[in-house]
């Protein structure tokens, strides 16, 4: 009997999905997360003799970058609707700090360790600065805030300093990165002068498109806000529908619109969802859009995992060099944590916390759609050893963090919860 390799690829699917939903009441308090399980069953599924084909990202660039795409968008949405602080430049400030200090760090240092310690061309260094450079949102449930609390005074814990800047971080900086990967294609294009940096660069990839976005995702999110809560005239609100896969609509609509206008939708995305989360905080339908979402989210966290998992298998990684190996071992466990430390300097943190947001600058699926992107826009020297450190870098990411975000971060929740309860004291 011939086995049917589609149906065979849906039911192991099918499966996985099915442990996906229960194993994290499982693993909630073990040194261990849910992308490392199902890394390792996607690399294990794909290396047993079934007749799966084995993906390769190298070989479906366009494929690779639309369904990472769809996995970054979903979560930013996610990620802004569970942020209960209000939007404030001084109640955001360790977000600005990581976004306007570490992140730029982050791409020198990774550019230049890219250049020399990868053998890497100027430009392919570049680009892996930027692709590398943005936290993921997809990956770092385990270190962001929870759902969003519908009371009027949210406990003091609800949303710590820590994973308030990591969701917030996560949900702004994929946008940001973006420039910086035009700047690596547009580079590797040829023919550039000062004036084409000054305007089409400088003028169009970092201000314009950003402004699009800006303006489309505070559009799209006022929108929302009054179909949702205060629907003119007679008709119907929004919010009294229940139905969560308004989220989606919204995701979709602050994306496509934006994209449409050549901004960056990532941006788009993430304000809409901060606009809308603004209004009727107390509302109940903010946890039903946010749960939605969470649940299309954590589907395609499982598929595209599998699919790595695959990839690992496919031969992604066989472009490493000892050098590639250095470079993704430095910028998890020393770039990322030495940027977002100085980073933070004078921000008020403690140790513990300065600690924990520097170092869980998590890596995935957001940096695997730039660099999809950036190589099938242009040509790139060495492109497969730029996968193969991008592949490696998220799979370090995955286990590394994945494995001590649970004790790390009960570890902070402790501290944060003995230093309110001496302040209550000495009150």
């Amino acid at each position: 009997m011939t086995v049917d390799r589609y149906e065979l690829a849906l039911a192991i699917l099918g499966v996985v999905a099915l442990l996906a939903a229960w194993l994290p009441s499982y693993i909630a308090r073990r040194p261990v997360s849910l992308p490392v399980l199902l890394l390792v069953v996607g690399t294990v599924v794909f290396a047993l003799p079934l007749g799966l084909h084995v993906p390769d990202p190298r070989n479906h660039v366009e494929g690779v970058e639309r369904i990472s795409e769809l996995a970054v968008i979903v979560s930013l949405m996610g990620a802004g609707l569970k942020l209960d602080r209000p939007f404030s430049l001084r109640g955001w400030s360790n977000t600005w700090r990581m976004l306007g200090i570490a992140m730029p760090v982050t791409i020198v240092l990774t550019a230049v360790l890219g250049a020399t310690v990868g053998g890497l061309a100027a430009v392919s260094a570049l680009l892996l600065g930027a692709v590398l450079a943005p936290t993921d949102p997809v990956l770092a449930s385990d270190v962001q805030v929870g759902e969003p609390t519908l009371e009027d005074e949210p406990a003091p814990d609800a949303e710590n300093e820590v994973r308030f800047t990591l969701t917030s971080e996560g949900g702004l900086n994929d946008a940001l990165a973006f420039p910086f990967v035009y700047a690596a294609i547009r580079i590797a294009d040829g023919g550039w002068s000062p004036d084409a940096w000054l305007v089409v660069w400088i003028g169009w990839d970092v201000f314009a498109r950003l402004l699009i976005a800006l303006v489309v995702g505070l559009a799209v999110g006022a929108l929302l806000v009054v179909v949702a809560f205060r629907p003119p005239g007679r008709l119907h609100a929004l919010a009294d529908t229940r139905q969560g896969f308004v989220a989606l609509a919204a995701t979709l609509l602050a994306y496509g619109f934006t994209e449409l206008a050549q901004g960056y939708g990532f941006l788009a995305v993430f304000v809409a969802a901060v606009v809308l989360r603004s209004s009727e905080r107390g509302h109940e339908f903010h946890a039903q859009l946010h749960s939605f979402s969470h649940q299309i989210e954590s589907l395609l966290i499982v598929a595209l995992l599998l699919v790595f998992g695959g990839a690992l298998v496919g031969g992604v990684l066989d472009g490493l060099t000892v050098g590639g190996v250095v470079l993704a071992v430095a910028l998890v466990v020393v770039v990322r944590p030495l940027s977002g430390m100085v980073a933070l300097i004078g921000s008020g943190l403690t140790v513990i916390e300065r600690t924990a947001i520097s170092f869980f600058g998590i890596r995935g699926f957001g940096s695997v759609y730039y660099v999809a992107y950036a190589l099938g826009a242009a040509t790139f020297p060495a492109a497969e050893e730029v996968w193969a450190v991008v592949g490696l870098t998220l799979v370090l990411s995955v286990v590394v963090h994945g494995v001590t975000a649970t004790p790390v971060m009960r570890l902070v929740d402790r501290t944060l919860r003995r230093r309110e309860l001496r302040r209550g004291v000495e009150r």
